[in-house]
C-alpha cells in the first residue's frame, strides 16, 4: 500500500512521531492511573463494578483489552469484583515478594489486583480480585483475534461484514518499536505487519469460521508481500492469543497445505497491538472504494 499525495490532502499526513501508548488506549488519570501503574488498591466496597450484574464482558481500562466473561463473576464479599475465570491469555500471573500473586492485564501490562486459590468460594476455588477502576465493560460477549494478511484496508473491509463481527480496526503487531508510526512500519524498519484486530461475538461466529474467512480473502501462499504490496510488513501471519486459537490455526493451515498450496502464513504470539492512525480506519468505508488486492476464493 503506498500513500499517494491526494489520500493524504484528503485524510491528513502521518504521524511520525512516537507517543507514550498507543492511541487506541484510553487516556486515564487519578486514581485509575495509580492503580494500573502503580498497583494501587481502591478502597473496599468503593468500587462501581463490585454489585455490577450486566451481561457481557468486564475489559481492561486502559487498553480495552476483554479480562473476565461476566459469567465467571461472584459475589466474595471481600469489597471488590470477583471472578472465577479469565477468558484465555488475557491475564499474566506475577509473584510477589509478600507471597502473594499479582494479576496484570497481558497486553498493556496494567496492574488489575491479586489471584487468590483454595479459597473455596466456587466450583473453580479461585478468585481474581480486581479493582473497579482497572475495568472497563462491553454489554456482549467479546473476544479478539489478530490478523496480518497485506495491506490492511481490505482485511478489516472485509472481516468487518462477517456476521458477529464487532468492530475491525487496522494497527501494527509483531515489531520491537514502541508505538509505531505508519512511515516506521512501511519503511521495514521496525518489524512491525499490518495487522488487524477484530473484535467478535463468539456466541455468534467462532475463531475458526474467522480464520477460514481470512485464509480466503487473501492469499497465504505469498511471502511478504500481497498483490503489489511488497515487504516484511505485508507478510501472512495470525498473531494468536491463546493455545487453542494456536491449534485451530494450525489444523487450517495443515488443512491447506494438503490441497498442495505452498503457506507462508506464520503463527505467532499475541503481543501489544498498536491502533494506526486515524486516516487508516475504514478506509473503504471512507472514500467509497473498494479492495484493490483483497476478494474472497473458496480455500476449504
Amino acid at each position: 500500500m503506498r500513500w499517494s499525495l491526494i489520500a493524504v490532502l484528503a485524510f491528513g499526513a502521518p504521524n511520525a512521531l512516537l507517543a507514550s501508548e498507543p492511541s487506541g488506549w484510553n487516556n486515564l488519570g487519578g486514581e485509575a492511573q495509580r492503580i494500573l501503574e502503580q498497583g494501587a488498591t481502591e478502597r473496599p466496597f468503593s468500587g462501581k463494578y463490585l454489585n455490577h450484574k450486566d451481561q457481557g464482558t468486564y475489559t481492561c481500562a486502559r487498553c480495552k483489552a476483554p479480562l473476565f466473561p461476566s459469567g465467571s463473576k461472584f459475589n466474595s464479599k471481600t469489597g471488590w469484583p470477583s471472578f472465577d475465570q479469565a477468558l484465555p491469555g488475557a491475564v499474566k500471573e506475577l509473584a510477589q515478594a509478600d507471597g502473594r500473586v499479582e494479576i496484570r492485564c497481558a497486553r498493556c501490562d496494567g496492574h488489575l489486583g491479586h489471584l487468590f486459590l483454595g479459597e473455596k468460594m466456587t466450583d473453580k476455588s479461585t478468585r481474581h480480585c480486581v479493582n473497579s477502576l482497572a475495568l472497563g465493560f462491553q454489554s456482549q460477549p467479546v473476544a479478539e483475534a489478530f490478523f496480518a494478511g497485506g495491506c490492511f484496508w481490505g482485511v478489516e473491509y472485509l472481516l468487518e461484514q462477517l456476521p458477529g463481527v464487532i468492530s475491525a480496526e487496522s494497527g501494527y503487531m509483531g515489531g520491537g518499536l514502541a508505538s509505531p508510526s505508519y512511515q516506521q512500519v512501511i519503511s521495514g524498519s521496525s518489524g512491525h505487519a499490518e495487522t488487524v484486530r477484530v473484535s467478535f461475538d463468539p456466541s455468534k461466529l467462532s475463531f475458526e469460521d474467522l480464520a477460514r474467512a481470512f485464509f480466503e480473502i487473501h492469499d497465504p501462499t505469498q511471502g511478504n508481500r500481497q498483490g503489489p504490496d511488497v515487504g516484511e510488513q505485508y507478510r501472512s501471519a495470525v498473531f494468536v492469543a491463546d493455545s487453542e486459537q494456536e491449534r485451530v490455526v494450525t489444523r487450517l493451515l495443515a488443512i491447506l497445505r494438503d490441497k498442495g498450496l505452498k503457506i507462508t502464513t506464520s503463527v505467532e504470539p499475541a503481543a501489544v497491538f498498536w491502533p494506526a492512525e486515524a486516516y487508516h480506519q475504514n478506509y473503504y468505508k471512507r472514500s467509497g472504494k473498494t479492495p484493490y488486492c483483497h476478494e474472497r476464493k473458496q480455500r476449504f
